[in-house]
């Protein structure tokens, strides 16, 4: 697996398009503080921490559907698009941060206080390795 993160996204993708209702992954730092700003902003349901059978740490995503009728869910992600890649890495200057789709998305940022919204980001006046956009 040469990108963690990337692999993350496409698991959370693949679950919702097949109907999952949860998805899991390999844990680290970095994937911890991507689930839990999703969950932050409401794409997904719960995002944890656990032990597995070969007791490695994985991370749980409960992913999140809206209700399009009584019987057709929507899954809350309609899009998540990696950015920075390993071989095309790619920074984003604090004036460079733009809204995503009309403010109905985001876009996650690593900065040098950790990972956090676009938003977040440019309120702290704060550039950094543009992750992923999610809508």
């Amino acid at each position: 697996m040469l990108d963690p993160i990337a692999d993350m996204l496409s698991r959370i993708r693949n679950a919702q398009m097949a109907g999952k209702s949860e998805v899991f992954f390999r844990a680290s730092k970095i994937k911890m503080a991507v689930s839990n700003i999703l969950e932050q902003e409401g794409f997904i349901e719960a995002a944890s921490q656990e032990k597995n059978n070969d007791n490695k740490e994985t991370i749980r995503v409960v992913l999140k559907y809206n209700k399009v009728s009584n019987t057709e869910k929507m899954p809350a992600i309609r899009e998540i698009k990696r950015i920075s890649r390993e071989g095309n890495r790619v920074y984003i200057k604090k004036q460079d941060i733009r809204k995503i789709k009309n403010d109905f998305g985001i876009a996650i940022i690593s900065t040098s206080r950790g990972v956090m919204t676009g938003e977040g980001a440019k309120k702290n006046g704060l550039g950094g390795e543009y992750i992923c956009e999610v809508w």
